[in-house]
């Protein structure tokens, strides 16, 4: 499909122009309006502009008409004060989707191969992956990763959304980083509490062990030796409780003995000094007999009942006494170690609890993994079954490649070349290329160029800036 016919009126620095389909060249000073015919066809086809300005200074309206070999009509008119209006009719009848339509019929490289030159890799090779024709959505991409990543870019080519998915700086492949770190900082603190525990440690013995019996077992041991020992102690000091008992007892008769005797001598006395005192004196004197014997039956008895208590006692001890001191060592080593293994329970719990994170951890990692593995598989399915804009097209980690070679190590003439077999590679499409400013080519390039369109039946027009102040039209 070729352009029979381009009128344009009042668009950009425009008055009005009109071609037929001849190739041809656009040459003079800057100004006088050799890009605005670019610019209008361009805008004819994609409804946009890089200019602040559509419509000619001065005027209300500019209108482009293309009209194509094969019944296609193209009219668009801009306007200032109402909207825009746009007519796309094939053999006289408006065309659906008009906006989806044009875009099938051209590529961005045939609009503007010069400036494709000159742009830095990453464009061009955005703009290679974005001429790949592959069928996908935001549904595609979840049905592959379960999810629709938040932090890639879906407004460029499915090549591109897989290659961000994969990246190193994607969030995947951080997240993957982070959680392997995170798994070998655990792993360190897992091997650093299992060095702390005993070999064999099993947590569920030692956290259902109770010490309160082992040490309710010690006491009732300990109290009852302590009771025998008392024993012992009271047994070997018997001998000399009852000499005490004894002397006791002959110390208190001795002490009433010398109290009555020296009552008896008073008396006596006072009996020969005082002879009225003398029946008295005698009377009480047959009384002290009686006195003294009562009192030292008191003290009889209370010999007989210190000494009862003091034998209840000793039958009391002699009991524990003929019993052997039991050694409670090995009970409260048992107790001991009881109390030390329920100390690890909570650090061996803590361990259990990280290893538990950390299989979750190589999980979600592993899930990560296949994630980023799925995005840099995706692409060779994807170029199996996608219709490729070049032959001998590959894309290697989201770059792609022309029979071995990245976009950015082609020369200048082979990514003209390029161009022109991307232009030729859609036969239902518009064979033509604009080629905006060829002064920046080299003479034999420019000539090779045109030359090559022509023999493969390619219409073009160019412009090339010189210093002639009129436009000059060539046809080539």
């Amino acid at each position: 499909m070729k352009i029979s016919k381009i009128k344009i009126k009042n668009l950009f620095g425009i008055s009005e122009y009109e071609t037929d389909n001849s190739s041809i060249e656009l040459s003079g000073k800057n100004g006088v309006g050799k890009s605005s015919v670019i610019d209008a066809i361009r805008y004819a086809l994609t409804n946009k502009s890089n200019r602040d300005y559509i419509v000619r200074n001065g005027e209300t309206e500019g209108e482009i008409i293309i009209e194509t070999d094969n019944g296609l009509k193209i009219n668009r008119k801009a306007r200032t004060n109402q909207a825009d209006y746009k007519s796309i009719k094939k053999d006289g009848r408006e065309v659906g989707s008009p906006e989806s339509f044009l875009k099938d019929i051209f590529t961005n490289l045939q609009l503007n191969p010069v400036e494709f030159m000159a742009m830095d890799k990453n464009k061009q090779n955005a703009i290679i992956l974005d001429m790949i024709e592959y069928e996908w959505d935001v549904n595609s991409i979840k049905n592959w990763f379960g999810e629709i990543p938040a932090w890639v870019s879906y407004d460029q080519n499915i090549l591109g959304v897989l290659n961000d998915i994969q990246s190193e700086k994607g969030e995947y492949f951080m997240d993957r980083q982070n959680i392997n770190r995170d798994i070998r900082n655990k792993r360190a603190f897992i091997e650093e509490i299992g060095a702390s525990l005993p070999d064999g440690y099993n947590s569920d013995r030692w956290e259902n062990a109770s010490t309160a019996e082992l040490y309710k077992k010690i006491e009732t041991i300990r109290h009852e030796n302590d009771l025998i020992e008392k024993s012992k102690a009271y047994i070997e000091a018997s001998d000399n409780k009852i000499r005490g008992l004894e002397a006791q007892k002959q110390i208190n008769i001795s002490a009433i003995e010398q109290e009555f005797s020296k009552t008896e001598t008073r008396r006596r006395e006072q009996i020969s000094s005082l002879e009225e005192q003398l029946v008295s004196a005698k009377k009480e004197l047959a009384g002290l007999n009686a006195s003294k014997a009562d009192k030292i039956e008191l003290a009889n008895k209370e010999h007989e009942l210190n000494m009862i208590k003091f034998n209840e006692g000793l039958d009391k001890c002699k009991q524990y006494a003929e019993k052997q001191i039991i050694d409670v060592s090995e009970l409260v080593k048992e107790a001991e170690q009881v109390e030390e293994m329920k100390s690890f329970i909570n650090e061996y719990k803590r361990m259990l609890s990280l290893e538990d994170e950390v299989k979750q951890m190589q999980e979600d990692a592993g899930a990560l993994t296949r994630k980023i593995e799925k995005a840099r598989t995706l692409p060779g399915e994807i170029l199996r079954t996608a219709k490729l804009p070049i032959k001998g097209l590959t894309v290697k980690d989201g770059i792609p490649v022309i029979k071995g070679l990245p976009i950015s190590n082609l020369s200048d003439g082979e990514k003209l070349d390029l161009c022109i077999d991307v232009a030729l590679k859609k036969p239902n499409g518009l064979q033509i290329i604009l080629i905006d400013g060829v002064e920046k080519l080299a003479k034999d390039m420019r000539d090779n160029l045109y030359k090559k369109c022509k023999e493969k039946g390619l219409q073009f027009i160019a412009t090339r800036t010189t210093d002639d102040a009129d436009l000059t039209v060539i046809e080539i």
